[in-house]
């Protein structure tokens, strides 16, 4: 039988020293593992970071060909001081379709716009002569289907409008729709490529930046012909307070022993019945109707002109100020070529009239649009102005016998008082 001797002194100590490190180097082996193991678990439990977003893709920049204007432009302001008697015209949504397999915007110039202006070239050419020349043209928006694209200006666009500017020698306004701008916010780099489009194109046309009837970088200003003057403003941006002070300003400080009538002309109605109105109030209409239409009867606007939806509606709003009953005819002629709209349903104005009450605010609906979309046809509204009196027809292609006003297509925009 074998038996342990006692270890010397020295020897035990280094043993236990031997037996002490082993221990420890299988703690500090299974050490890293435990990190491994911590961290997993740590990560496992932090949210997943979504990936940064991607940069937006530069946009291809095609070059707009500016509208040639006519060679006579419209005179100085001072010059027509004295012209009580004279036409104008007024349309809007020239767009195309996009229908898959039928040709539109950017490929060939657009047909229908291409016959309706046809027949407003013929009516101007027949008024030259008679006691109310037509002397300029606007247009309510929607020119194009995407304003971002500068083949659909060049291609589809100019070419009719130059028959009208340059061929005619008629001055052209234009007020600038979604599709004109894309319909996104300001900012949005979208609607920054389509403006530059849209105000390359017209840039010929409109008032020049710096001058006192243009808010500069902005869509808007203002023209005056005779005893009327014609303001243009962006109703996509209804809600921007730049602009409203800028129509504002120039509403307060105008000539009105001079301008009887003043019209503005804008994209989005305030009232609609076809299918952007009725049952349906967008942003646009609410921020019109609260911001702009009591500036507007505090200023006594004689007309508005609207398009957005593609058929022919009329409404008047008639209110009391200071004693004085005023009447504002409200258009939506959006007939110049873009896929025909129908009768929607008509819109809520209860909450509009009560807001208006201390004015007496009334709402008729003078002309209803048709129930399908073969009842309202391309059209452009003549407007005449005859000293305080103002009166229009509607001009339509392609339907014989269209008559919004009960079955015909004059009527006088003048209450008369018993």
């Amino acid at each position: 039988m074998l038996r342990s001797e006692a270890l010397p002194p020295s020897l035990a100590g280094r043993t236990r020293e031997l037996r002490q490190g082993s221990r420890f180097r299988r703690a500090g082996a299974a050490l890293p593992l435990a990190i491994v193991v911590t961290v997993a678990a740590a990560a496992a439990q932090q949210p997943t970071q979504p990936p940064a977003p991607a940069p937006p893709p530069i946009p291809k920049l095609v070059s707009v060909k500016p509208i040639d204007p006519p060679g006579t432009p419209l005179p100085a302001e001072s010059a027509s001081a004295g012209i009580t008697r004279f036409s104008f015209i007024a349309y809007g949504d020239t767009r195309s379709g996009s229908e898959p397999g039928v040709p539109g915007d950017g490929q060939v110039v657009h047909p229908e716009h291409t016959r309706l202006m046809d027949t407003m070239l013929a009516r101007i050419k027949s008024h030259a002569a008679s006691p109310f020349p037509v002397r300029f043209v606007v247009q309510s928006g929607d020119a194009v289907l995407r304003g971002a694209n500068g083949d659909q200006w060049n291609v589809s666009f100019t070419p009719i409008i130059e028959r009208l500017t340059r061929g005619a020698g008629i001055p052209y306004f234009f007020s600038v729709g979604n599709h004109d701008v894309s319909g996104m916010p300001q900012g949005d780099p979208l609607r920054s490529l389509a403006l530059h489009n849209t105000l390359t194109v017209m840039s010929r046309l409109i008032p020049p930046e710096g001058s006192p009837r243009r808010l500069s970088g902005y869509p808007t200003y203002a023209v005056g012909y005779g005893n009327a003057f014609v303001i243009a403003l962006d109703s996509n941006i209804a809600a921007d307070a730049i602009q409203l002070a800028w129509v504002t300003e120039q509403l307060e400080h105008l000539d009105r022993a001079r301008y009887h009538h003043i019209v503005v002309v804008f994209h989005h109605p305030p009232f609609s019945s076809g299918p952007h109105g009725g049952t349906h109030v967008e942003p646009a209409t609410v921020a019109i109707r609260e911001r702009y239409m009591p500036l507007f009867r505090k200023h006594h606007v004689r007309m508005i002109i609207a398009g957005h939806d593609h058929l022919y509606d009329h409404w008047v709003e008639r209110y009391m100020d200071n004693g004085t009953s005023y009447r504002l005819d409200a258009l939506v002629t959006g007939g110049g070529g873009a896929p025909a709209y129908a009768y929607s349903a008509e819109p809520d104005l209860q909450p509009y009239v009560a807001a208006g009450a201390a004015q007496q605010v009334a709402v008729q609906h003078l002309a209803v649009p048709g129930p399908t979309a073969a009842d309202n046809p391309r059209h452009f509204v003549l407007i005449q102005v005859d000293g305080d009196s103002l009166s229009l027809e509607v001009v339509a292609i392609g339907a014989s016998g269209f008559g919004p006003y009960n079955g015909r297509s004059r009527v006088d925009l003048t209450d008369r008082v018993s």
